[in-house]
């Protein structure tokens, strides 16, 4: 069951991650995408699945800890964040660079 309605989905899904390990993972069809950090598995697979039009198997998520930064004397932190790595079907595919 999802918390989220339908229609906020899309907004759970900030942007692709392109590091140089996330393109590694797109050999084994998992991508990598910042979400929401209130967006939950089965959010974040029904958000991938409507605004892609894939399926999705699995849906693995991490949360990154706060970084400390210091600016001068007064000392603060990094925003948080959570990303989720997403396992699609043999078969779907998302494309991330489209042909210019």
């Amino acid at each position: 069951m999802t918390r989220v309605s339908p229609r906020d989905l899309p907004d759970l899904v900030r942007c692709p991650i392109v590091t140089e390990k996330a393109t590694q993972l797109l050999e084994q069809n998992k991508y990598v995408f910042d979400v929401v950090p209130k967006a939950t598995k089965p959010d974040i697979k029904a958000a991938i699945e409507s605004l892609f039009d894939v399926k999705v198997t699995s849906v693995n998520t991490l949360h990154k800890p706060p970084k400390k930064r210091r600016v001068g004397k007064f000392l603060g932190y990094k925003p948080h964040y959570k990303r989720a790595i997403v396992t699609l079907a043999e078969g779907d595919s998302i494309t991330l660079f489209p042909e210019v």
